[in-house]
Parts: C-alpha cells; sequence; structure tokens
C-alpha cells in the first residue's frame, strides 16, 4: 500500500506485526491496539527501535494518553468513507493532549477526504492505489491558506491578516 507523507510517497519505515508475531529486537514497529493493550508498559520500553500503534475509531483516545510521548505513530482506521469518528480522534489527539507524533490516517481514504484529513491533523496516509497517493502528493500542494483553524496546526487566514496587520503597526 502507498504511504503519502510531507506530500511525498515514501517507503513504510515501520513493520506492521500480527497479534502472535514475535518482536523484533531492532526496527519501527506498528501493533494493534489489542497487542498495545495487553502490555503497552513493555512495548514502550522496547529500546531497540520506534513504536507505533493501530488505533481503532470506536475506542477512546484517552486510553493512549499515558503512552503518547512514547509512541512514534498512531495510526487511526477508517473502517468505512462514512465513519468519521477518527477524524474527532485526530483532532483530540493533536488539540487537546499535544501529540506531535505521525499520525497516520489508514482503511479507507479516499482522495476526497484528503485536504480534510490534514486539516485535522494527520500528516501520513495509508492508501489502496498508487494513483491516490500520486493525487494526495499534488493536493498537498495546492491549498495553502485557510479560513477555520484546525488540528494541523496551520493558521487561520483571519490570523495571517491580524499579523500582518499587527506587524506594520509596529512598524515591523
Amino acid at each position: 500500500m502507498p504511504l503519502v507523507k510531507g506530500g511525498h510517497i515514501i517507503a513504510d519505515a515501520f513493520v506492521r506485526l500480527t497479534d502472535d508475531a514475535e518482536l523484533p529486537a531492532q526496527g519501527a514497529v506498528l501493533v494493534s491496539e489489542t497487542r498495545f493493550l495487553a502490555g503497552p508498559d513493555a512495548l514502550v520500553s522496547r529500546s531497540g527501535g520506534k513504536l507505533g500503534v493501530i488505533w481503532p475509531n470506536n475506542r477512546d483516545v484517552d486510553d493512549l494518553v499515558p503512552y503518547l510521548d512514547r509512541l512514534a505513530l498512531v495510526a487511526l482506521v477508517f473502517p468505512s468513507f462514512r465513519d468519521g469518528r477518527a477524524y474527532t480522534q485526530a483532532r483530540l489527539l493533536r488539540e487537546r493532549y499535544g501529540y506531535r507524533g505521525e499520525l497516520r490516517a489508514t482503511g479507507q481514504v479516499l482522495r476526497d477526504q484528503f485536504v480534510f484529513m490534514l486539516r485535522a491533523g494527520f500528516d501520513a496516509f495509508e492508501v489502496k492505489k498508487q494513483a491516490d497517493a500520486e493525487a494526495f502528493t499534488e493536493t498537498v500542494k495546492r491549498y495553502s491558506v485557510f479560513y477555520q483553524p484546525t488540528g494541523d496546526g496551520r493558521i487561520s487566514a483571519l490570523h495571517q491578516r491580524l499579523q500582518l496587520r499587527h506587524s506594520e503597526s509596529a512598524g515591523l
């Protein structure tokens, strides 16, 4: 599956482990929430590489909060294009809990929803088709100004104007 991050198609550095697979001593791994919750302390204290967790949209992200500073990646699942609960999870992770690691959209990630996912705070996208990955890389370059403030850290058009007005009045 192609992975889009930072406006580029990249190789996934994380190896997705099944729940019964042996944990490798080295390397970045991505585990299910079932495996993670069965022994989170052992997983986050692993010194051999980065850790990521696949978090379903029907689980409360509050369960992740104690571990966020030690998770390099949280992959939020879109089981259907009509199910938007992962948008809320993304906003909570970015805005309420200050998560700064990789926030990946996985599952039914459609190009029609890409900009909304970016605005919610996602910065990586697992897509099913190469054509979608290529469309995502173009879309990320297309939009630079937004009206609504959201979880991606960009300031809104209003705040940009206010900053400009303030710097002009300060003689900068």
